[in-house]
């Protein structure tokens, strides 16, 4: 991203009013530094936490998230849809718009961000999911996604079982 579209992006989640995490890597921002301006930290103090990494397997599972911003790549999709967060969707290259595209059409889970973010729509995008109808919808489908994820796997009958087990025998079956 560029320190343009980062500053949109801090404004927008202290605009929102919103608790969050924020994992701001290094490498965030193309060619320059990562910094917010000092205004945003003071504004957000409280109810903002910023670092450089988080187990966002975990962090996803807490019952306290109600949203994730996302780049749509497929392990960050498969971690939330599996933990039953909704998403707003920041897709850039490879699959990642595919995976926003169902995500926000087909599954019902993601709302999708403006390639040309501005804190306006940020702010507008975080309330929605932690607060709006849509976002309340979301929630709801997110759950039966999670529920559907669950039951692949635990159940003899689901596919990613079924899938291991057939793997797990193959590699058990004598080779010729």
């Amino acid at each position: 991203m560029t320190a343009d579209q980062l500053v949109e992006f801090a404004w927008g989640l202290a605009n929102s009013k919103q608790p969050f995490l924020w994992v701001i890597r290094p490498d965030l921002v193309g060619g320059e530094s990562t910094i917010v301006p000092q205004e945003f930290v003071e504004e957000t103090t409280g109810r903002g936490l910023l670092t450089t990494w988080c187990p966002q397997e975990q962090v996803l599972s807490h019952p306290s998230i109600g949203g994730f911003l996302t780049h749509s790549g497929w392990n960050s999709m498969m971690e939330s849809i599996s933990a039953g967060v909704p998403m707003i969707c920041w897709s850039f290259f490879a699959e990642q718009q595919t995976n926003c595209w169902y995500s926000c059409t087909k599954w019902g889970v993601g709302m999708e961000i403006d390639n040309d973010v501005k804190r306006d729509e940020v702010e507008s995008l975080v309330r929605e999911i932690m607060e709006g109808e849509k976002g309340k919808e979301m929630k709801k489908k997110a759950l039966e996604w999670k529920r559907k994820a669950e039951e692949s796997i635990v159940n003899p009958d689901g596919s990613s079982f079924k899938d291991l087990d057939n793997m797990i025998q193959v590699l058990l079956s004598p080779r010729v």
